[in-house]
């Protein structure tokens, strides 16, 4: 059986692959978008927190003595790419891609939520506060793609009717 310790490093690797694989669609989402400049700046603003967030975690995972996941981290790098590529290929490239960074900010506060408890349980009140520090961005992250997806789909709507103009970034 794994310790509070011993679960809170594990998850802090998640975390920062987590951070790596967001990283990553952040920069293809926003090197993509060209008609719709709220998302491209919100996504812009999100994609530095994310850099941000890397360094923090590295910060509580070299403080614990250990290192990010090598591995994990290659893997979410591969994920976000697959993502990515895949999302060049559809037509409704934009909503797809707010929908995913929905889902996908919601397992992020779910992952900090678990982690900052996680290290209160740990006794480590410098990594408590660092998850406590991510989470609201990650929320407020979530809150302004639910906020938006309204907005993003009427938009891609009405550019889809028009065949003269492109829609799907």
């Amino acid at each position: 059986m794994a310790t509070v310790q011993e679960n809170l490093l594990d998850w802090l690797r998640d975390a920062h692959a987590m951070e790596q694989q967001a990283e990553n669609m952040l920069k293809a989402q926003a090197e993509r978008l060209e008609n719709y400049p709220d998302l491209k700046r919100r996504i812009e603003q999100h994609l530095e927190e994310t850099l941000g967030q890397q360094k923090l975690l590295e910060t509580c995972i070299s403080r614990l003595g250990s290192s990010p996941s090598t591995l994990k981290d290659i893997g979410g790098k591969l994920m976000a790419f697959g993502q990515a590529v895949g999302g060049m290929t559809m037509s409704d490239e934009v909503v797809k891609g707010a929908m995913s960074g929905y889902v996908f900010e919601n397992v992020e506060i779910a992952m900090y939520t678990v982690l900052t408890e996680t290290a209160r349980l740990a006794g480590d009140s410098e990594t408590q506060q660092v998850c406590e520090q991510i989470l609201p961005q990650e929320i407020a992250m979530a809150d302004w793609l639910k906020e938006h997806l309204p907005q993003i789909t009427a938009a891609f709507l009405q550019r889809s009717a028009n065949p003269d103009v492109q829609a799907k970034r």
